[in-house]
């Protein structure tokens, strides 16, 4: 079976993908510093999948760590074949408040994952980009075609990450890389075993929602109902994270038939409101969840959702669950897991 090396490996994208890799007949080598993770998810996935994780633990800023990864690949699976960087901070406030920490870990990090690529001969890579290089989006639904720009340190990172790669892909033709720019991912593992636990305060919408309705947080708070929306609240594209997983696999498949690069939205094509998402977060979990009404925060637009048509037109990639869906199995793991991993 071929092998894979994931960075960032058991955070919440990536642990999901974990599984859904070895699923679809992939071997799997992680690495993670565990900065923003827990090590008990090592636990949950030996459950999942009946099978020990093969894992490092280390930052990939660090050359002797990823090199140390590619040797224990080679040792157990006989070399990796591609690499998926999810390794990356992710919070849009906290960017803005510590830029330099975000690009020294987000870009830092990239360019040590592909010097260590070149050091192994590994050119095939995907990478975890963001719907956030469109900045304020000029035309709704978003196409892949569609202006680029970035409102906060994140995104510079994530777009200054795809200018490097392209950069590369433009001086060496062997490498070959898939561009993923995620929308808004939620939703956990079908078993509740394994979910999103963000450190302190969620940044994003469903985890806050899944705290209020566990009795975590007194209240939602939604900032702005004034918007040109048809409730006047923001509305956003959200993706199941198995959906979200499940595009990742598509991508290797095809970075390795195509022996190409592609860059796609990894989205569903329908935004929801917050206050849509609070609802049917509120009936999955049977209970209401309160709203408090605040200003609008600024930088923030009034919609953002994805065409994901050319996912479906190259990879054969298509978003397959729906809001009840994401939410239902939000709730699982939240409803189960009420302190997240070290509960």
């Amino acid at each position: 079976m071929p092998c894979i090396l994931l960075t960032g490996a058991t955070g919440y994208i990536a642990s999901h993908m974990w599984l859904t890799a070895q699923e679809a007949g992939y071997d799997v080598i992680g690495v993670d510093s565990l900065v923003n993770s827990s090590p008990r998810v090592l636990d949950r996935l030996t459950t999942l999948s009946g099978r020990e994780p093969v894992f490092v633990q280390g930052d990939v800023r660090d050359a002797a760590v990823m090199d140390r990864c590619f040797e224990l690949a080679r040792e157990r699976f006989g070399g990796v074949q591609a690499m998926v960087h999810f390794a990356a901070l992710k919070a849009v406030g906290e960017s803005v408040e510590r830029p330099l920490d975000y690009f020294d870990n987000n870009l830092g990090g990239l360019l040590s994952v592909c010097q260590a690529m070149q050091r192994h001969g590994v050119f095939n890579l995907v990478f975890s980009s963001s719907a956030t290089v469109y900045g304020q989006p000029e035309r709704l639904p978003i196409t892949e075609d569609s202006p680029l720009s970035a409102t906060n340190p994140y995104g510079q990172t994530k777009l200054i990450g795809e200018e490097l790669l392209r950069g590369l892909e433009r001086c060496d033709a062997r490498w070959k890389i898939a561009y993923l720019r995620y929308f808004n991912p939620v939703g956990a593992h079908l078993s509740g075993l394994i979910g999103e636990d963000p450190r302190g305060i969620p940044n994003n919408l469903m985890p806050y929602v899944a705290q209020v309705a566990v009795g975590k947080r007194p209240h939602l708070n939604v900032f702005g109902n004034d918007y040109d929306t048809p409730d006047g609240t923001g509305v956003r594209d959200y993706i199941h994270v198995l959906d979200l997983a499940e595009g990742h696999v598509a991508a290797l498949r095809y970075l390795a038939d195509m022996n190409a690069s592609l860059t796609v939205n990894l989205g569903t094509g329908q935004g929801y409101s917050v206050l849509e998402l609070a609802q049917a977060y509120g009936d999955a979990a049977d209970r209401e969840i309160p709203v408090v009404f605040a200003p609008r925060r600024p930088g923030d637009v009034a919609a953002c959702y994805a065409d994901p048509a050319l996912a479906e037109s190259l990879m054969g990639w298509k978003a397959r669950r729906g809001l009840k869906e994401m939410c239902v199995d939000s709730w699982r793991w939240q409803s189960t897991n009420p302190q997240g991993f070290e509960g």
